[in-house]
């Protein structure tokens, strides 16, 4: 059995994430969690819908970096990065 010494305590935004989404971008369809960070594992642009509804387009991003945005939707129009991942 793993031990998690951290599982009674509350994580804050600066604490590791604890969990991990696919995201396929989408329009219409917000994300199943608002995330607290992207992972962009190709590179390319990311359209993004923030928690406080406002919309923005990360350009260029290079694969491998991590978008510090809490993340209710990202968008299919504007969107050509791939394999992007929603932590929270």
């Amino acid at each position: 059995m793993t031990r998690d010494p951290f599982d009674d305590r509350r994580s804050g935004l600066n604490d590791p994430a604890e969990g991990l989404i696919q995201v396929t971008p989408s329009d219409t369809t917000d994300l199943g969690v608002i995330c607290r960070g992207l992972y962009v594992g190709n590179a390319g642009d990311v359209a993004v819908r923030a928690s406080d509804n406002t919309e923005g387009v990360f350009e260029n991003v290079a694969a491998g970096t991590f978008l510090p945005v809490r993340a209710r939707r990202v968008l299919e129009t504007g969107t050509t990065a791939t394999g992007i991942l929603g932590l929270y």
